[in-house]
């Protein structure tokens, strides 16, 4: 079955930064594009940034960009979001989330993505 597990959150400085993986398994990951999506108490979940299939396009939301890069490393099934400059509305729960089809595009709506992780806590504060 598909299964997706993130890590690498923690707590940080203001200024800091931190870098998250999702280990991907139970589909042929070099066929699905790949999200990060995360959510903040009372808030919604927001999409943050998505990478396809190849890794040769992506999209950031506007609040992230120029500060994180996500990325994949088809052969290991990972893909990463590289986080810097965190700021304290950057606190919130980090999701990685699979399509529910192998369509290999990107995606910033929460609907096109049907696996999702259990999260990761990543806190900024000083």
């Amino acid at each position: 079955q598909v299964q997706v597990v993130e890590s690498g959150g923690g707590l940080v400085q203001p200024g800091g930064s931190l870098r998250l993986s999702c280990a991907a398994s139970g589909f042929i990951f070099s066929r699905y594009s790949m999200g990060w999506f995360r959510q903040a108490p009372g808030k919604e979940r927001e999409f943050v940034a998505t990478i396809n299939w190849s890794g040769a396009s992506s999209i950031y939301a506007s609040s992230v960009k120029g500060r994180f890069t996500i990325s994949r490393d088809s052969p290991r099934n990972i893909v990463y979001l590289q986080m810097n400059n965190l700021n304290p509305d950057d606190t919130a729960v980090y999701y990685c989330a699979v399509p529910g089809t192998a369509w290999g595009g990107t995606s910033a709506s929460t609907s096109t993505y049907a696996f999702w992780g259990q999260g990761t806590q990543v806190t900024v504060s000083s």
